[in-house]
């Protein structure tokens, strides 16, 4: 066991008026597996790039273990696989990988076939395998579940779960309550550690929050009620003073001495609750400061003249000889949230494009209803770039709608002069969910919309979902999400 200590940390990217961290310590045993939460664009990714020594900072980061970040960059992806592995871990024995391969289902003949022909789970799999065969080296691993299939995702966090010394960044709630055993999150204005897996941290949290938003309404009332006594106190104050030089209205002469006692019981009174408002005005702006806003979302669709929207009837999907998918078939119907489940590679992707209306080559019959309008959500976001303003005059959406729902999303006004190609996954991400909410569609299809998504963004969407329940067909992996959100599921073998 050995600690890695943070102390005093303070990072600002170059040319930004604002820290991403300032003056934070604290400390993580390299013995724990550690998940990492917080809102997109906190600076998860940019922590990890601090331990890796890629930017200067002012504070320390003291440690006596050796730092490797997943996913490994890997330069040519025409090399075999074993190549790749000797290229991450050089002294590896050849046995021990083969364990890990064993504990992560991956077959030892991938090592002999270029590692850019894996599906992107095999390639997931093999780097962790790689990495873990390291000794004395603490895992900076970054979003591993992005694109894995709900099983390959079990499978990783099962592996994971029997490892340690690793920060694991990870959205996917199912994922983290079984792997990790300390949370590190980051909060909207300091870095704490707790004990527990996500869900014990977000109990907490939620204790927390009610807890504090429980004192802050009973300190407002409090400052109402020591208000109103000022001002009454004020008021008894300018009476007294009226009558200090005059005479009494039975024309007797003023006693001074007891006007004189009485001003000065009403001033110490006023000194008195003086005090006390500003030390309920401190105790108060104490309160509140990491509760996360998460504002409530709409979805409006437009009401379709038919019950049934889309049918597919023993459609099977290929490209040349290659069989995507096969023998589908289902309907979508008003108010149906279907979600499409199944492994990596089958077909689930090219179902959502055929029925938005790409050339995708199919056999079986599709059926979809005349002048249907639909909202679709890619898992793509490479061609996203220019500000937001550019976004929605391209996209014919309401300008002000569009940046009203990504401010619920936890942008800053700052973020929304800046170029969209600049914003981390998550927040590109959240770009294309806005704009789907501000369309106006009869069906919404949604291909993997959680990928790089904050935690607390995901309950924001669920909620949005259940509350409005529109019609909407999606793929998505993360395992809460489907429970909660779908009301029928398609199995894609």
């Amino acid at each position: 066991m050995s600690l890695i200590r943070v102390t005093n940390l303070t990072f600002a990217y170059d040319g930004s008026y604002d820290n991403i961290f300032e003056d934070v310590s604290f400390q993580i045993d390299t013995d724990w597996k550690l998940g990492f939460t917080g809102r997109n664009g906190r600076g998860k990714t940019t922590f990890l790039n601090l331990l890796l020594g890629k930017y200067e900072y002012s504070g320390t980061i003291a440690a006596n273990v050796s730092f490797d970040y997943f996913p490994f960059h890997v330069e040519d992806k025409e090399n075999n696989t074993i190549d790749i592995v000797a290229d991450i871990s050089p002294d590896y024995e050849h046995w021990q990988l083969l364990r890990e391969f064993s504990l992560l289902k991956v077959s030892d003949d991938v090592l002999y076939r270029p590692f850019g022909s894996l599906s992107n789970g095999e390639q997931t799999k093999v780097l962790l395998a790689a990495l873990f065969l390291k000794e004395n080296h603490f895992l900076l691993i970054d979003e591993p579940t992005n694109h894995l299939d709900i099983h390959a995702r079990k499978l990783v966090s099962d592996y994971l779960k029997g490892k340690s010394g690793f920060i694991l960044v990870s959205h996917d709630r199912a994922f983290l309550d079984n792997c990790v055993d300390h949370v590190l999150s980051i909060n909207k204005t300091n870095i704490e550690i707790q004990k527990g897996n996500f869900t014990d941290w977000w109990e907490n949290k939620e204790r927390q929050d009610n807890f504090e938003m429980a004192e802050n309404e009973k300190l407002k009332k409090d400052i109402k009620r020591l208000n109103e006594a000022a001002q009454r106190t004020s008021n008894w104050s300018h009476e007294v003073e009226k009558t200090k030089n005059g005479t009494r209205n039975s024309g007797s002469k003023v006693d001074k001495g007891y006007i004189g006692h009485k001003a000065a019981k009403m001033m110490k009174r006023s000194k008195s609750i003086e005090q006390r408002q500003q030390s309920q005005i401190e105790e108060r702006s104490k309160l509140l400061n990491n509760v996360e806003s998460s504002e409530s979302l709409k979805i409006v669709q437009m009401a379709y003249h038919k019950q049934q929207l889309v049918e597919l009837d023993h459609v099977s999907i290929h490209y040349g000889e290659k069989k995507v998918c096969d023998d589908v078939s289902f309907t979508v119907e008003q108010g149906d949230r279907i979600v499409l489940s199944g492994p990596n590679g089958s077909g689930k992707s090219s179902l959502l494009k055929l029925i938005c209306g790409d050339e995708i080559p199919y056999s079986g019959t599709f059926r979809k209803g005349s002048q249907l309008k639909i909202s679709y959500v890619s898992q793509d976001t490479s061609h996203l770039y220019g500000n937001l303003s550019e976004f929605a005059r391209n996209n014919e959406i309401d300008e002000s709608l569009f940046k009203s729902i990504l401010r619920k999303f936890d942008f800053s006004r700052l973020q929304f002069e800046k170029d969209i190609a600049s914003f981390s996954g998550g927040q590109k991400k959240k770009v294309l969910i806005a704009k789907s909410l501000c369309e106006q569609a009869h069906l919404h299809i949604w291909d993997e919309p959680l990928n790089f998504i904050d935690v607390i963004s995901r309950m924001q969407i669920e909620e949005v979902l259940l509350e409005h329940s529109p019609t909407i067909l999606f793929v998505e992996h993360d395992i809460e999400f489907c429970k909660h959100v779908a009301t029928k599921i398609v199995e894609l073998n």
